[in-house]
């Protein structure tokens, strides 16, 4: 490889994304692998040492199974929305808050980069409700966002690292999708880019062969392919809430592949790309 010209081909990049601000929501498969979740980590501290203002948003959803599997505690979902009762909630937030937001922010912290663990809670950042009214399930929907922390932290050069747990009102607490937050921080901030790492390629035409990826898509392109159920199931989540930051003002939203080594790198600093970008 002439390394002179991989400096020539990204340094459009750099230019162009100075100063920018991206959200990443991280979670999936990517997550698992401690040696892939070290190179993730690693990656987002290149962008931000190249004047990138990032938030990171995360799930855990496996590491939430694994501690109730180990309290006897059986993970129930329907229609791919875990079941958050009273002891699933407190496990849940023990889980994000207390161990895969610290451990993420440990590696910040190897890498000379300083950032502060956050869930919805702290500073009334996310104010949340029942996404399902009259019932017991503890699965919440966003009210408001007060990005006010955000500000405060970008503005001194600190990453947010932010679990996906918040609370109401009234006090009580609420389990919300991790891509629903990220969406809604991103258009809170109006951002530039939203980016999901998931544990698919992107938006293919046929869900088991990688080689029909559609690499670009507006909005009306999106709704015409939701209407021919191409896409479908636990992607609709994803694609809405691109589509709903898109419509807050958020340039560019992005959904690739966590899984494959530097796959953010690809993403965004090489012409071809790796995954799916949905702009207006």
């Amino acid at each position: 490889m002439n390394h002179f010209s991989f400096v020539s081909d990204i340094l459009p990049f750099i230019k162009k994304y100075y100063g920018c601000t991206f959200v990443i929501k991280y979670g999936g498969s990517a997550m698992q692998d401690k040696s892939l979740q070290a190179k993730v980590i690693a990656d987002i501290c290149l962008l931000y040492f190249l004047g990138i203002k990032i938030i990171l948003v995360h799930g855990g959803g496996p590491f939430i199974n694994d501690w109730l599997f180990k309290l006897n505690i059986k993970p129930q979902f329907e229609q791919g929305i875990r079941i958050t009762d009273q002891d699933t909630m407190q496990i849940v937030e023990m889980v994000l808050v207390g161990k895969v937001n610290k451990e993420l922010v440990s590696l910040f912290n190897q890498n000379n980069v300083l950032s502060v663990g956050l869930s919805g809670k702290d500073a009334n950042l996310i104010i949340s409700s029942p996404l399902f009214a009259n019932s017991n399930n503890l699965v919440g929907k966003i009210d408001s966002v007060n990005n006010q922390i955000l500000e405060i932290l970008l503005s001194n050069n600190y990453i947010p690292v932010i679990s996906s747990v918040s609370s109401s009102l009234d006090n009580k607490t609420y389990n919300i999708n991790a891509d629903t937050v990220a969406g809604s921080i991103a258009a809170s901030l109006k951002a530039d880019k939203l980016i999901l790492l998931t544990d698919t390629p992107g938006i293919m035409y046929d869900i088991n062969d990688s080689s029909t990826l559609i690499k670009n898509l507006n909005i009306s392109f999106v709704k015409k392919l939701r209407e021919q159920l191409v896409i479908s199931g636990g992607m609709i989540p994803k694609v809405e809430c691109c589509i709903k930051a898109l419509k807050s003002n958020v340039k560019s939203t992005h959904i690739i592949d966590g899984r494959v080594e530097h796959s953010l790198l690809y993403e965004v600093l090489t012409l071809d790309r790796i995954g799916s970008m949905i702009i207006l």
